[in-house]
């Protein structure tokens, strides 16, 4: 055989966000591993606002260069009135998305990980143990699919398939100095976003502006930036990049593995239903199936689908809160609902998970982070934070 030809401990498909942290992992552990992506580099033509919840950003340490750190939230009504969230010590990160995934593709890398570019997964035979890939001239003795919300892998040894999904749309803007960087601008509105929401996010350099609806919804950006044309002033800005995705919305898919096979990220349902969020799962969850991948490879632990199964979350509470958001409640309630305090107690609890906000106000957590801001560095409104 070959040496391009021999068969690798391990094939990937998909160099995503769970993709790429189990390659690196799955190689540090001593695995010879492949990662099958189809675009011609990681990062190309990405389809997530990339948003990365505090516990996200602790599962892996992002370059500060390619993150911006934001506090707050501020949630707006259809009518427009606003309230503003934040729970102290708690964070976003938004991202330079393309560069993050461009990052972790090194990080693979430089652990000993190798990706093959251009390489699209046409399925796989098992012989004798091993899988053999069509078109490719590779083989693979086990092989986790993180290849998306419609997992090629996924159908090609039956395993479940995503069925609900979000809908998505994206523009990045430059110059759009009208957002205040202190916040993720979050819009509630069952005409424009029925089913989700809008958001206008400032990442490191661009400010990502969207809106996502409910399954069997479509999108209509041009209505969404209209009507916050008064808020942002979009046409002072310059576009940069638009882009579309569906997001996940059912669940856990089952089955998710098979003999030599499992799935993780999107193409496994492990993805929030109520709120789309799925980075910091396919962080957890894709480094967790490369451990435990290995030790079912190298150290004739238990498979890892057994192993896996008892780390899964059910998602029960946020089915629920799911087919709430799909009735997509009048515009008229919602503005009703959002001025009681039991609907911020509910907001907060979604983007912060906690329930306990503290009892200083944003006017005092902006002092806070004033005078605990290092020395010669002053916050300000304008600073893109820490």
């Amino acid at each position: 055989m070959s040496e391009a030809a021999r068969p690798y401990d391990l094939v990937i498909v998909g160099a995503s966000f769970a993709g790429l942290v189990a390659a690196r992992t799955a190689a540090m552990r001593g695995l010879s591993v492949a990662v099958l992506e189809a675009k011609p580099e990681a990062g190309h033509r990405v389809a997530t606002t990339g948003i990365l919840v505090k516990e996200a950003a602790e599962e892996v340490d992002i370059p500060h260069t390619l993150t911006r750190r934001v506090h707050g939230v501020r949630l707006y009504a259809p009518s427009r009135r606003h309230v503003d969230l934040f729970a102290p010590g708690y964070f976003f990160l938004t991202t330079d998305t393309a560069n993050v995934l461009r990052w972790l593709a090194s990080e693979a890398l430089r652990a000993g990980a190798r990706i093959l570019f251009r390489a699209r997964f046409e399925g796989a035979e098992r012989q004798d143990g091993v899988f053999r890939f069509k078109g490719l001239n590779i083989a693979a003795r086990y092989i986790i699919g993180a290849d998306g919300a419609r997992s090629a892998v996924a159908r090609a040894f039956g395993l479940g398939l995503n069925r609900r999904f979000l809908t998505g749309i994206e523009v990045e803007y430059e110059g759009l100095a009208a957002a205040d960087p202190r916040f993720l601008h979050c819009f509630v509105d069952s005409r424009l976003a029925p089913g989700y929401l809008g958001w206008v996010a400032p990442g490191p350099s661009l400010t990502q502006v969207g809106m996502a609806v409910g399954h069997g919804r479509r999108p209509d950006l041009k209505a969404f930036l209209k009507a916050t044309e008064p808020i942002f002033a979009f046409s002072a800005a310059a576009e940069v990049e638009r882009r579309s995705g569906r997001i996940p919305a059912g669940g856990l898919v089952h089955p998710w593995a098979a003999d030599g096979v499992l799935l993780v990220g999107d193409a496994a349902g492990q993805v929030s239903p109520a709120t789309g969020g799925g980075i910091k799962l396919a962080f957890e969850l894709g480094r967790r199936a490369a451990q435990v991948t290995a030790d079912y490879l190298q150290s004739l632990g238990p498979t890892p689908e057994h192993v896996l199964a008892a780390e899964l979350p059910r998602f029960g509470m946020k089915k629920l809160m799911r087919w709430g958001l799909d009735l997509a409640p009048p515009n008229w309630m919602i503005d009703a609902a959002l001025a009681l305090p039991p609907a911020r107690w509910l907001a907060q609890h979604v983007y912060f998970h906690s329930r306990n906000a503290g009892d200083m106000s944003f006017a005092e957590f902006e002092a806070r982070l004033e005078r605990e801001a290092p020395a010669g560095e002053p916050y300000s409104r304008a600073s893109p934070g820490a």
